[in-house]
């Protein structure tokens, strides 16, 4: 309760949390619709108006039934609980993970919402705005620190175990630096998946690099992240 004082136990305070619980899970739920990610609007703001519930009847419990009520239980409920919606929100795709940013939204939300429940609306208010300016900022600084990192996850499949030998021996010889090395023989089949992450040096250019690799003799096929 930084600006706004909403702690109180009265009905104005009441419908205002309500409100700004709807708002500010609306707010972060149409950020992630718009970019056609998972969450949206209606399940944002209806987890954060949910969060934002739970507070309010354990602040009229303790008010209405002293000591029966422990709010602080009631909200780690809300936190750990929400992972289901979470855990439904990522999707394994191939050789990635998508919807790790949209659970960890509706986390949020479910924060903001208990935030906003228990009259701390400028802090939710302040963590809304928070979230949405690293959502926004955050991928190009992520972009061009990544840029300059050299770092490099890469899914090959090679057609047996000596290309997968001669392409370790090739990546050494270049400078590469391997930081992982993980082979999946799956399937009963002579050709063998590859996952690799590998440092590349400064003065190899990333593009040109992997375009030389894919035609590295027994490389089938080649995936950078």
């Amino acid at each position: 309760m930084f600006f706004w004082d909403l702690t109180a136990w009265s009905a104005e305070n009441v419908i205002w949390r309500v409100v700004m619980a709807m708002i500010l899970g609306g707010v972060i739920g149409i950020d992630r619709g718009v970019k056609r990610r998972g969450g949206g609007a209606r399940t944002d703001a209806a987890v954060c108006l949910g969060a934002a519930m739970v507070m309010i009847t354990g602040q009229y419990m303790e008010v209405r039934y002293p000591g029966a009520a422990d709010m602080a239980r009631m909200a780690s409920q809300v936190v750990s609980g929400v992972g289901f919606l979470g855990a439904g929100s990522i999707i394994v795709s191939g050789h990635q993970v998508k919807g790790l940013t949209s659970a960890a939204g509706i986390w949020v939300c479910a924060c903001v919402g208990l935030a906003v429940g228990i009259g701390f609306v400028d802090g939710a208010i302040l963590v809304t705005v928070v979230l949405l300016l690293g959502l926004h900022v955050l991928p190009f600084v992520e972009q061009k620190v990544y840029q300059y990192s050299g770092y490099m996850i890469l899914y090959v499949e090679v057609s047996d175990s000596k290309s997968g030998s001669a392409l370790l021996h090739k990546l050494q010889q270049d400078g590469c630096k391997v930081d992982r090395f993980e082979v999946d023989r799956s399937g009963g089949r002579q050709s063998m998946t590859i996952m690799l992450t590998i440092r590349i040096p400064r003065k190899l250019d990333q593009k040109e690099y992997l375009e030389r690799l894919e035609l590295f003799k027994g490389i089938l096929s080649l995936d950078s992240l």
